[in-house]
């Protein structure tokens, strides 16, 4: 049976540990059962039990503070995942084998993680070696996102870990719940973005050619071959959290493998109904005489 588990991505307060909980309280309801990994050697509170937490295996602090190595916070964090990438029995001995395992996995929020370090990938080819169907989730929040060029931006961070890990990714706007009414109007329009018009409404701003050009050939880039689209996510609306676990769900086909059960009826202990011995059918005992005649 294959295990399922979602990468939880995107950048430093971009709402990881929040999706990660409010997942976790959302398939309480269905009754399902999620785990969550901490792979965040620099996270320092979550609301929600782990079944692993990658600070049991390096901290950053005791990196940063090792005399020898004398890291700042990225460096310490980069040397933190390269040490856990070569130490990759600890998580397998951390998540056992159990059938029909969906783990969530939260991710730091570093993002040269998933452009040029080899890290991510490799924890992606393990997990896909032990039976994992691994759907990366992207989150960016929803309130940086509210202008073009920031939007832009996000839609490239996306792209670079779509890219660098080549796993299906759904790509999430984060904290729709703290935006205004005004905002939230305004962001329907990133939501599934005309990159072009939003381009023309910029233009005014871009003063060097070369720029522009180069802003006008990302953006059809986006808009061509439609690579990024992002879902909206509010903790406090039960149905967009539906929605979005259904799109991931989708990507990695869970529930496709799972055995269909049959409703428990329950035996009903009625008393044994007396058996009635059948009456034998009337005879013709003439016609049985005549037929041994005839023949």
């Amino acid at each position: 049976m294959p295990r399922y588990a979602q990468l939880v991505m995107g950048p430093a307060g971009s709402g990881k540990s929040t999706y990660c909980s409010t997942m976790v309280q959302h398939s309480e309801t269905l009754n399902r059962s999620v785990q969550v990994v901490n792979l965040d050697p620099a996270a320092e509170h979550f609301d929600y039990p782990v079944m692993a937490d990658i600070r049991e295996l390096i901290q950053v602090d005791d990196v940063m503070e090792d005399d020898s190595l004398r890291f700042g916070p990225n460096g310490g964090l980069v040397f933190c995942m390269e040490y856990f990438a070569n130490n990759f029995d600890w998580l397998e001995e951390s998540l056992g084998h159990v059938e029909d395992d969906y783990i969530l996995f939260d991710c730091p929020g570093q993002i040269e993680l998933y452009t040029h370090l080899p890290v991510m990938k490799q924890l992606v080819e393990q997990l896909q070696q032990w039976e994992f169907r691994v759907c990366g989730v992207f989150l960016v929040d929803s309130q940086f996102m509210v202008e073009s060029f920031k939007f832009i931006s996000g839609v490239m961070a996306a792209l670079s870990a779509m890219v660098s890990l080549e796993i299906p990714q759904v790509n999430i706007m984060t904290k729709m719940d703290l935006l205004s009414p005004k905002a939230k109007k305004e962001i329907e329009k990133y939501l599934d973005p005309d990159m072009y018009s939003m381009m023309e409404d910029s233009s005014n701003t871009i003063r060097s050619k070369k720029f522009k050009k180069l802003t006008k050939a990302i953006c059809g880039l986006i808009d061509d071959y439609s690579i990024v689209r992002f879902l909206p996510f509010d903790r406090t609306d039960e149905e967009g959290i539906n929605i979005v676990l259904q799109h991931i769900d989708f990507s990695i086909q869970y529930g496709e493998d799972l055995e269909f059960k049959e409703p428990k009826v329950k035996k009903q202990h009625n008393p044994p109904t007396p058996e009635v011995e059948e009456e034998p059918a009337n005879l013709n005992y003439d016609e049985i005489f005549q037929d041994k005649v005839n023949s």
